[in-house]
């Protein structure tokens, strides 16, 4: 059994406190933040810290969740690996690339895990396009293109000082919403090379960040993609994932496949994650942590058994150094590479 403590207590950390509730190997035990934490830490019926620092001190807690802002993780990193505190943290791992490396040196010196939760890496079609990829079913890989076109009100931005700012934000709907598809179009066709990329700012007037980005994408392999995302289109569309080559296409929305057509006549996958749903819906039980369960278990039997986590430290940087790469190109209006990363 692996003992966890949650820093942090917005909305996904209740995300999180189901899934370790439904998980077999890991439970919840202490929660550190403010007020809501306090309120949360009492719900769950687990200790509480006022101070997070304290909590990784906590001789109770044998690994902590960050769910805070993207902008201070660092320290908490550094504070749980210095304590011997394995970490798994909200994507994405931080919103500084230098920090973020410096976090995964820390917990490799410290000899725990760091783990960053991209968990629709953990969900059944995903993995099913990954895996037609890695065996060649697409072929030689011709482009890709990622959209997350969403609608945020204005009261989105407002309802939390933090969010829609360079220091704890880290950017716009780049860095934040669109960083699970940002993560999966790695995932399937590797890193990208180089960028050139633009933003805007089209109507959240009082953010500091953008609310719209575009950018052209040469992938290391020799293939082109586009990435869009924003959240300035009302009223939204479904998350997109778009992966084409000679020998095949396969299109994702919102996890699930919505063309499937590869030379080979392999089939679909069927749809798991529907089936949770429904079943969800039926229960009227929430299904959307079951993926967050999925990616905590993993990280949990990484550290008992003492392998890496599928999803650890320098795979979250991978984004992280996108995003970044992007931001730049659009301030520099020219091409940017992207750093590459020692694996």
């Amino acid at each position: 059994m692996l003992r966890f403590g949650l820093i942090g207590a917005g909305n996904i950390a209740r995300t999180h406190a189901d899934a370790l509730r439904a998980s077999d190997r890991a439970r919840l035990v202490a929660v550190a933040g403010g007020v809501g934490a306090e309120r949360m830490a009492a719900d769950e019926g687990v200790g509480y810290h006022a101070d997070a620092v304290r909590l990784c001190g906590d001789a109770e807690v044998d690994a902590v969740i960050l769910c805070t802002p993207s902008g201070v993780r660092h320290d908490y990193v550094l504070a749980a690996a210095d304590r011997g505190k394995h970490v798994l943290a909200e994507k994405p791992i931080e919103v500084d690339l230098a920090r973020g490396e410096a976090m995964v040196r820390a917990c490799e010196r410290a000899g725990v895990a760091l783990g960053v939760v991209f968990q629709s890496r953990y969900k059944p079609h995903p993995a099913a396009a990954r895996a037609a990829v890695e065996r060649g079913a697409l072929g030689t890989p011709v482009m890709a293109s990622m959209a997350v076109k969403w609608h945020r009100p204005p009261e989105y931005y407002a309802s939390a000082a933090w969010r829609g700012t360079w220091a704890l934000d880290g950017g716009g709907p780049l860095i934040n919403q669109a960083i699970h598809n940002l993560d999966m179009l790695l995932w399937c066709m590797g890193d990208v090379a180089r960028v050139r990329a633009a933003t805007a700012n089209r109507l959240h007037r009082d953010i500091e960040v953008e609310d719209t980005v575009v950018a052209q994408l040469v992938f290391e392999n020799g293939a082109l993609g586009v990435l869009e995302a924003t959240t300035a289109a009302y009223p939204g569309s479904p998350r997109r994932l778009e992966l084409h080559g000679t020998d095949g296409t396969i299109v994702l929305l919102d996890d699930e496949v919505a063309e499937w057509e590869l030379r080979d006549g392999a089939p679909a996958p069927v749809s798991e994650a529907a089936a949770v749903v429904a079943a969800a819906r039926a229960t009227h039980v929430m299904a959307e942590f079951r993926w967050h369960q999925r990616q905590i278990d993993d990280f949990t039997d990484a550290v008992l058994s003492g392998r890496r986590p599928r999803l650890d430290g320098r795979e979250g940087l991978r984004s992280l150094a996108l995003a970044r790469a992007v931001y730049e190109a659009a301030r520099a209006g020219g091409e940017v590479e992207v750093a590459r990363l020692a694996r």
